[in-house]
């Protein structure tokens, strides 16, 4: 951005100053974006947030992490893969509706441990990405997605205040799941 309306810079920090708005005078916000019929910016995305694949290609793992959302399995996730060569998931899913889905199709609840493991949950979380990865491009697409038990919440510190993901913070915490899903080879 550039125009009189915007800061002239940070208080006694020209370090700040500097990163933020080049010596153009644009001012860089960090959010990326794509025009809509050439006329409005729409916001998709933040710089911070992209990863790039060992292949260099970049994914944003929130739009993924929205979509995936988007099953009522899926109570939390997060996209990872950065330097991989694929793209996968860690979620953890949404117990209730589980349970609901086993009620309604005669299926024993065995407990929130055991179910994790099921087969049948597996089977629920997997369509929805294979039907994710449809609509994607091919090194966007989801592979090896891990559930994994627990959730996460600001006094745990995986997420802000805000929700946002703590990203180093969950990766620490779920590092050999992440290894597990990486460290079996490639597809």
């Amino acid at each position: 951005m550039k125009g009189p309306n915007l800061m002239m810079g940070y208080y006694k920090n020209p370090e700040a100053t500097a990163e933020a708005i080049d010596t153009d005078g644009w001012f860089h916000t960090g959010d990326v974006g794509i025009f809509v019929d050439n006329k409005f910016l729409k916001i998709t995305d933040r710089k911070k947030e992209l990863f790039k694949t060992s292949a260099g290609k970049y994914i944003s793992p929130v739009a993924l992490e929205n979509k995936l959302k988007e099953c009522k399995f899926v109570e939390q996730c997060m996209v990872i893969g950065e330097g991989q060569k694929f793209a996968s998931a860690i979620i953890i899913p949404n117990i209730l509706n589980f349970k609901e889905h086993c009620k309604a199709n005669n299926i024993e609840w065995q407990g929130n441990d055991q179910m994790i493991e099921s087969s049948e949950l597996s089977k629920l979380i997997n369509d929805h990405v294979k039907e994710l990865n449809k609509v994607h491009a091919p090194y966007e697409h989801l592979k090896r997605c891990k559930l994994i038990n627990g959730i996460w919440s600001v006094e745990g510190g995986e997420i802000t205040p805000k929700l946002s993901l703590k990203r180093k913070v969950i990766k620490e915490k779920n590092k050999e799941v992440i290894d597990a899903i990486f460290g079996s080879g490639d597809e």
